[in-house]
């Protein structure tokens, strides 16, 4: 058995991986490595709580459990956008 026309994808952006140094985001058909030592907040984040997240604009992707809030613009070029954390 075979369908007419195959199945459109279900989710836009998902987790690919997490390792120790941080984890991989897949969003539309590119992949994104999200570093813990940039981002530290996902360090103390459990595993569902970084694969729970929302990508409701093209550009922004948002842990709402965690309160962070990433421009994947930031991501694929992370020399345009430095980083600054207030304690």
């Amino acid at each position: 058995m075979t369908l007419s026309t195959p199945g459109a994808a279900t989710s836009a952006a998902e987790i690919t991986a997490i390792s120790a140094l941080g984890f991989w985001l897949l969003v539309e058909d590119r992949e994104y490595f999200v570093p813990f030592a940039d981002y530290p907040a996902f360090r103390d984040g459990t595993v569902a709580q970084i694969y729970q997240f929302d990508h409701h604009t093209p550009d922004q992707v948002y842990w709402s459990e965690l309160d962070i809030d990433i421009d994947l613009h930031a991501l694929a070029e992370p020399e345009r956008f430095p980083l600054s954390f207030q304690p």
